[in-house]
């Protein structure tokens, strides 16, 4: 939705059409999430929550205050990137909502739930992908989401 559209729009002058995969009815799972240990969330709970905090706060800042600090830093590390293609992309992420929609919206940006969870599993399960009955939930913890943590920043 960024980075190709873009090139296409630059390079081929016209506007392509876009098909996100989230729209997909069937199409349950969460796109990007933060990873970590077992071990580290048992044993320092209060780093794993700072750093999901802090990430949700950087998510706030860049979209609803000065972008400018990040997209220096994009570019420090991405030579290649220019302010026309972050200008571009950061248009289509506030205009499709990628980071702050759905579930966001109401619990904040990281939401996860463990119905959405069930589903993906649910559908993955059923062509094969995961073994029926094996326990999920395993795989993640909502302990240090959907605390609507600095919410405030988008009003």
């Amino acid at each position: 939705m960024t980075s190709e559209p873009f090139a296409i729009e630059t390079e081929g002058h016209f506007t392509p059409k876009v098909f996100l995969l989230a729209d997909a009815a069937d199409y349950k799972s969460y796109a990007t999430v933060m990873e970590t240990t077992t071990a580290m969330v048992d044993r320092k709970p209060d780093l794993v929550q700072r750093m999901v905090d802090a990430t949700i706060e950087g998510w706030y800042s860049y979209l609803y205050s000065d972008p400018s600090p990040a997209n220096e830093l994009i570019k420090k590390d991405n030579p290649d990137m220019t302010d026309a293609q972050i200008a571009y992309s950061y248009g289509k992420m506030k205009e499709y909502g990628v980071i702050d929609s759905g579930d966001a919206k109401s619990l904040g940006i990281g939401a996860m739930t463990d119905g959405r969870w069930q589903s993906f599993y649910d559908s993955g399960a059923a062509v094969g992908l995961y073994p029926k009955g094996m326990d999920y939930k395993k795989a993640y913890t909502l302990q240090f989401v959907d605390k609507k943590h600095a919410m405030e920043a988008a009003k």
